[in-house]
């Protein structure tokens, strides 16, 4: 039985705040501590496919996936090759991840600030991230492990990356009965699915937190500006990507 460490929760530029590229995210893969990633933008899925394709020349195993916002919050479709649509039921959601050859697992779980899904709601699914690395004390980190312990859900971690830096800060452990060149995305997703997993993990920084969440609520604040005039303008549109661009620009670096 191998055991490879993979970091299912990083966001490329593909996401509204975030910024990494995806060519260096797949280079950076190779001189880190872990044997692979998932790249999970927010409800979109072509820089993830992009890394894929990209890590075929590498020894870093990337997954597909994507951050999908349900009605209920965020949900992480781990190894769909598809977009999965947001805005639904989080059940329906769920099975739609699966249908779609992929596994399901609650990032952030009860984080109403982060769009975290209820305790209520979360009752069938493939795993739940019991550590995120972006966490001001570990409380958070503490409920979602009682609460999986509790409920019988599989435990993992997940950096939450949005910069190289963070990328294999926490990790699900992941056992497949496979030598370690051998294996391939879709084993990742079977050994979720099957809960032969584990996980490890470290906080960032404090003030790397702090700083990251003051960043994110300004791209965020561009981010939902652009679309709710898009709605209003269509003509505005042309101008919205732009707009995102300069936010990214100022405020990230």
């Amino acid at each position: 039985m191998t055991e490879i460490k993979v970091d299912l929760h990083t966001h490329s530029e593909g996401s509204y705040d975030g910024k990494e590229p995806v060519e260096l995210m797949v280079e950076h893969g190779e001189d880190i501590d872990i044997d692979g990633f998932a790249v999970t933008d927010h409800d979109e899925i072509e820089e993830s496919l992009k890394a894929c394709e990209i890590a075929e020349d590498y020894d870093t195993v990337v997954l597909p996936g994507e951050e999908v916002s349900t009605s209920d919050g965020h949900l992480l479709a781990i190894g769909v090759e598809e977009k999965v649509d947001p805005s639904r039921p989080f059940q329906e959601t769920v099975d739609d991840i699966r249908d779609k050859g992929g596994a399901a697992v609650v990032p952030h779980p009860f984080q109403k600030t982060r769009h975290g899904v209820s305790k209520r709601k979360i009752k069938d699914v493939d795993a739940v991230e019991a550590y995120n690395s972006w966490i001001f004390t570990g409380l958070q980190n503490r409920r979602a492990k009682k609460f999986s312990d509790k409920k019988g859900f599989p435990k993992v971690a997940g950096s939450d990356a949005h910069t190289l830096g963070l990328i294999g800060k926490a990790y699900a452990k992941i056992h497949i009965d496979k030598p370690r060149k051998e294996i391939e995305p879709e084993d990742v997703v079977e050994a979720l699915r099957n809960g032969k997993v584990g996980m490890e993990g470290s906080r960032a920084p404090i003030h790397k937190a702090a700083y990251h969440y003051l960043k994110a609520s300004v791209r965020k604040t561009a981010y939902f500006t652009s679309k709710f005039l898009e709605e209003l303008i269509p003509e505005v549109k042309r101008y919205s990507k732009p707009l995102i661009e300069i936010y990214r620009k100022d405020f990230t670096g």
